[in-house]
């Protein structure tokens, strides 16, 4: 019987992360202050430990994974590669689908990759509280889960929409030990401000994120945490391609393309980045693969936004990051991928796809979530809305197999499970879902906001 799914040994968990920065044909660009000058290691360690910001600076092909957190990792590491054979007969198609499922993870996704050695560096530094945000509630669950693994309070605040739609996400977190705020919130003057302006303001990620910020810089004792966009949380996050070399490898096989979800840019940058170095050395016999990021066309940073420096939050706390960007306080509608509804991509991500090493599409929230129904209907598994952009992706990429008769091999990263999104699918199958392709005149004017650098 053929094996369709390929497993590594606990023993077999990557000893060190990949950092992309290494094999970058240039230097990434650094974040600036205020004064538009790059923000120096000591602005950044008001909300950051040292070994966060070491991680964040550096241009080391490979960083140590600690003892600690590998320790923790095998609570649920190495994940499976799944060769989705049900999919491919479903499709007719002569291409070979295979993905790797983070969901098995104790939050349900690939977030917890990079919250335990946040979590890890935060306690190591004598840090006793974490700030940070969270959109669909799966960052939030994650680092809930680490910091109850290391002992530090958590504070959440949850993108207000999303708060309302995912109701048992906060009972994860609350069961994890963490608080959970509505945002924007009562608790901070970010959110008190916005509040006044527009009561039934929905959030967003940049409101979020503001806040968190906010209480973080006026406590030492508290550090905050990033789930996405950031370089060390793409660094964690390659533990998954690193994975999924070694697997394809032991089977045999090599992706000709992998799709990955991309709001902020930790999902795609965790399974992409660690074939870059293989694609700069030529590729697998003489053939680089595709990387390819799906973001949703009501939210299209790297295909409709602008490459500038711009802040990563929505009151402008951050430093300045030069990344594609809808602009700061472009305030993305109420979908059902809520961790995909940020204004900006990781700079990495970003300054990647600028200088043509990796591509985008951008899919409508209707037939992703077609993707994701076809896809559990075949390999059972029910994904979370975000993953069923990777999912509407390798779809459509396998029907092209199918018109051209080409056998290729697709990969995606199904980032988590669905189990906590149920009231999105029932609103799918009701007909109360509607596609929103955000319209270009509002993208324009949210980018005359853009911060005038230089």
């Amino acid at each position: 019987m053929e094996s369709l799914r390929i497993t590594l040994e606990q023993s077999e968990i990557p000893t060190h992360w990949y950092n992309v920065v290494a094999d970058m044909p240039n230097p990434p660009l650094p974040p600036l202050g205020p004064d538009h000058q790059p923000v120096s290691p000591e602005q950044m360690g008001v909300i950051f430990p040292p070994a966060i910001l070491e991680q964040e600076m550096s241009a080391e092909r490979w960083i140590p994974i600690p003892e600690p957190v590998r320790e923790v990792y095998r609570l649920w590491r190495p994940t499976p590669l799944i060769r989705a054979r049900r999919l491919e007969e479903v499709l007719a198609t002569p291409a070979r689908i295979y993905y790797k499922y983070e969901g098995v993870s104790p939050a349900g996704s690939h977030k917890p990759n990079t919250a335990v050695p946040q979590a890890f560096y935060n306690q190591q530094a004598g840090i006793k509280r974490i700030t940070t945000e969270t959109g669909a509630g799966q960052w939030g669950c994650s680092m809930a889960f680490a910091g109850q693994m290391f002992g530090l309070e958590v504070r959440v605040y949850m993108v207000k929409i999303s708060y309302q739609q995912k109701p048992f996400r906060r009972s994860m977190m609350q069961t994890w030990g963490a608080e959970v705020f509505a945002s924007p919130s009562n608790m901070t003057q970010t959110g008190r401000d916005l509040l006044a302006k527009d009561p039934e303001n929905q959030g967003s990620l940049g409101i979020a994120i503001s806040e968190a910020v906010e209480e973080a810089a006026s406590r030492a004792d508290t550090s905050y945490a990033l789930g996405s966009v950031l370089n060390h949380v793409a660094l964690h996050q390659t533990i998954i391609g690193q994975e999924a070399r070694k697997q394809f490898e032991k089977a045999g096989d090599w992706p000709d393309v992998i799709f990955a979800p991309c709001g902020g840019g930790s999902s795609f940058a965790g399974v992409a980045f660690p074939f870059i170095a293989d694609n700069a050395a030529g590729g697998r016999n003489g053939k680089p693969t595709r990387l390819v990021a799906v973001e949703p066309s009501s939210c299209p940073t790297l295909t409709k936004g602008c490459y500038a420096y711009d802040f990563g939050d929505a009151s402008g706390f951050t430093p300045l990051m030069k990344m594609y960007t809808l602009g700061h306080d472009f305030m993305p509608p109420g979908i059902h991928a809520g961790g995909l509804r940020y204004h900006g991509d990781s700079p990495l991500v970003s300054q990647l796809y600028h200088e043509g090493l990796l591509e985008a599409v951008a899919v409508t929230q209707l037939a992703t979530f077609e993707a994701g129904v076809m896809f559990a209907r075949a390999e059972g598994i029910i994904p979370a809305p975000e993953s069923n952009h990777a999912i509407r992706a390798a779809i459509d990429e396998a029907q092209r197999c199918r018109q051209s008769g080409e056998a290729r091999t697709i990969f995606f990263n199904l980032t988590g499970h669905g189990h906590f999104d149920m009231a999105a699918y029932d609103r799918y199958f009701a007909g109360e879902l509607e596609d929103f392709e955000y319209p270009a005149e509002a993208i324009r004017a949210s980018l005359e906001h853009l911060p005038k650098i230089g």
